[in-house]
């Protein structure tokens, strides 16, 4: 109106002084279809943002949901492993256990603090580490990390638990998983290494291949195709490199 106010001043001939009431009602008429349009455009703009965020959740949590059976059915046979020959240390694990579950069961948040998955991982690898004894060794590598930094949860621990599967269960020697991390800028890198024995873990490959391709594809829904996931098999040892953009923790 106001626009049209003013154009109607400059435009109009200076001896006429009523105002073209059509020509304001014409361009009323206009900005309110044009109006009309937008605003219909922010409005399924908004509700397409908001479905393809409740998809997002709902994919994510299948994907976790299909990880934790795996994770509790591995736990409980090695605690069961222990109650006939080590009941104390059996029942210490079973604790172990129940404050792991307490800490990830009870979060709906599809980011937590890297420190978090990383304080899982441990919790996981003393559970293992009464069944495997000194056939296992863990080499960390975190001096050049940041702990705050998010990353979806149980995305390590499957990795963790498939290098202990394929790289040392199958070996009479054991053998060291070494789990690194690292910043670089706004990237974040990390890497679950562990022996690997093609002959010795070619049972088990389909079982991997599954695992890995579940957490690959959590880490493209939320990061889309700015996380990077890629395995390297060097020298007998086998590598699952994560790199993936630093988030904002208000997410």
């Amino acid at each position: 109106l106001i626009y049209s106010l003013i154009a109607d001043h400059f435009l109009r001939p200076h001896s006429e002084s009523t105002i073209d009431t059509l020509f304001l009602l014409r361009n009323l008429v206009i900005s309110a279809i044009i109006s009309g349009i937008t605003l219909r455009y922010f409005y399924l703009q908004q509700q397409w943002k908001n479905q393809r965020q409740a998809e997002l959740q709902a994919r994510l949590e299948a994907l976790q949901a299909r990880i934790r059976p795996h994770f509790l059915f591995n736990s409980m046979n090695t605690i069961a492993s222990l109650i006939a020959t080590k009941p104390d240390i059996a029942e210490e694990a079973v604790l172990d256990l129940s404050e792991l579950f307490r800490a990830t069961l009870s979060t709906k948040k599809m980011l937590i603090p890297l420190r978090d998955e990383l304080k899982l991982c441990k919790r996981y690898l003393h559970i293992e580490g009464l069944r495997l004894g000194n056939r296992m060794t863990v080499e960390w590598k975190l001096s050049n990390y940041d702990e705050s930094v998010l990353i979806p949860p149980l995305s390590l621990q499957p990795l963790v638990e498939n290098a202990i599967y394929h790289g040392i269960q199958p070996r009479t020697e054991g053998g060291t998983i070494t789990i690194e991390s690292y910043r670089k800028k706004n990237t974040v890198y990390i890497l679950v290494s562990n022996p690997f024995d093609s002959a010795l873990s070619e049972s088990h490959k389909k079982g991997n291949q599954i695992a890995l391709d579940n957490i690959r594809s959590r880490f493209e829904a939320i990061f889309d195709q700015q996380a990077v996931m890629k395995t390297s098999q060097i020298d007998g040892i086998f590598t699952v490199t994560l790199r993936y953009p630093v988030q904002p923790h208000n997410n």
